[in-house]
């Protein structure tokens, strides 16, 4: 009989690494659903679902996202304020082109993790994005990762 044992990760053996994603023309699902993949750290053979083997993302120009079908228009968001009438509706469109454009990738990586976790809100730290394409992190040396090379399908040009 063959037995195959498989060592878990201890959060002290993880290594962590720094990558840099350019998001002009992806788009956003696929590139969620990536950076949801590089977060948990699913990528590596030495995977362990409750240890945090992630790596820290950076990503850049999210503000020149790009979405399949009409959902610029017909995606609405529905949220209410507590007070009397106070339902408010945003298209996806309008958050894109609102004051925090990197709002809608945050959300879309934030809900392709695990719910309610500590684990995945300690994921979500690791994730920085930018609305330019400049960032602070040039210290950490991260690693670019070209994300449209990958698939003729995660970039969309209009």
């Amino acid at each position: 009989m063959l037995t195959s044992t498989t060592a878990a990760r201890k959060p002290a053996d993880v290594e962590k690494k720094w990558i840099v994603i350019d998001a002009e023309d992806a788009v956003v699902g696929r590139l969620a659903a990536f950076i949801a993949m590089r977060l948990r750290g699913k990528h590596k053979p030495d995977y362990t679902p409750n240890v945090d083997t992630g790596e820290n993302v950076i990503i850049i120009n999210a503000d020149k996202v790009h979405f399949t079908g009409k959902k610029l228009t017909d995606k609405v968001f529905h949220w209410h304020t507590g007070h009397p009438g106070g339902v408010k509706t945003r298209t996806m469109g309008q958050l894109l082109g609102g004051r925090y454009p990197e709002r809608v990738l945050t959300k879309a990586v934030e809900r392709m993790l695990p719910k309610e976790s500590p684990l995945a809100r300690k994921q979500m730290t690791q994730l920085r994005i930018y609305a330019g394409a400049t960032h602070p992190h040039e210290a950490q040396n991260p690693e670019v990762v070209d994300f449209k090379a990958l698939s003729r399908k995660n970039v969309r040009s209009v």
